[in-house]
């Protein structure tokens, strides 16, 4: 943690867009959804009377779907040949352990591994034990 505060150290500076370009337009399209006026913690507050673990796996849901959206418009300029290794960045490679297939950390190819990766979360969600369909089910358990 004292790396992360070291007051010598900066963070990168803010990313800017040139404009008239796709990404300045998306930007701008991404700064206008954010200023709308959106009280996110007001969004995401758990509202009287329900369920916090059915409010909780529906937003889990939902963040799931959006990265699912987001992934798919990216996936085309990631392939095997451009990203073979699944990184976050030079110090950090991601490795896949399943259990069942690749019962070590392997080693994998970035589409590769994010394919397992959605592959493997929407069986999580899809799993009734984990996120149970039925509204107050979560709940019933518990007791």
């Amino acid at each position: 943690l004292k790396q992360v505060f070291n007051k010598d150290k900066t963070f990168r500076p803010k990313r800017k867009f040139e404009p008239g370009t796709q990404r300045f337009e998306l930007h701008k399209r991404a700064q206008a959804s954010l200023n709308s006026g959106v009280d996110l913690k007001a969004a995401v507050q758990l509202p009287s009377g329900e369920d916090q673990n059915d409010w909780v796996a529906v937003h889990v849901v939902d963040f799931f779907n959006r990265i699912n959206l987001i992934y798919g418009t990216i996936c085309e300029f990631c392939t095997e040949r451009t990203c073979p290794v699944m990184s976050g960045g030079p110090k950090y490679e991601y490795r896949w352990q399943d259990d069942m297939k690749y019962k070590k950390p392997t080693a994998l190819p970035a589409p590769h591994y994010m394919n397992l990766l959605m592959d493997w979360i929407e069986v999580q969600i899809n799993n009734e034990d984990i996120f149970p369909t039925s509204v107050g089910k979560c709940e019933e358990e518990l007791l």
